[in-house]
């Protein structure tokens, strides 16, 4: 069974036991959040989409753990002008890894 998930803005297609990357959740490392935004159910059988959400569906996911991705340069520039900026960005995320899908 595999749902549509939707969090941080981008939507994930997950099944038990899979281990992702999202965007950053505001829960400690350990913990469990159940995520309502479930867009579509499928895998056995006839897949159920929603209108927009799925009713009574969600999923629970485990947070592994916090980190911050790789560093991004962003770089301007204007020619001619002697204007240069450099700065850097690295953006947090979370792991984690889906316990349970709830029809």
């Amino acid at each position: 069974m595999y749902a549509i998930i939707e969090t941080g803005g981008k939507q994930y297609r997950v099944q038990e036991g899979d281990v992702l990357r999202v965007e950053k959740l505001p829960v400690a490392e350990g913990e469990t959040l159940d995520v309502e935004k479930v867009l579509a159910l499928g895998g056995d059988g006839e897949p159920k989409i929603g209108t927009p959400l799925v009713a009574g569906a969600k999923v629970t996911l485990k947070v592994l753990e916090h980190g911050k991705g790789d560093k991004i340069i962003v770089f301007k520039y204007k020619a001619k002008k002697n204007y240069r900026r450099k700065t850097g960005h690295r953006q947090p995320f979370s792991k984690v890894k889906v316990e349970k899908i709830q029809a």
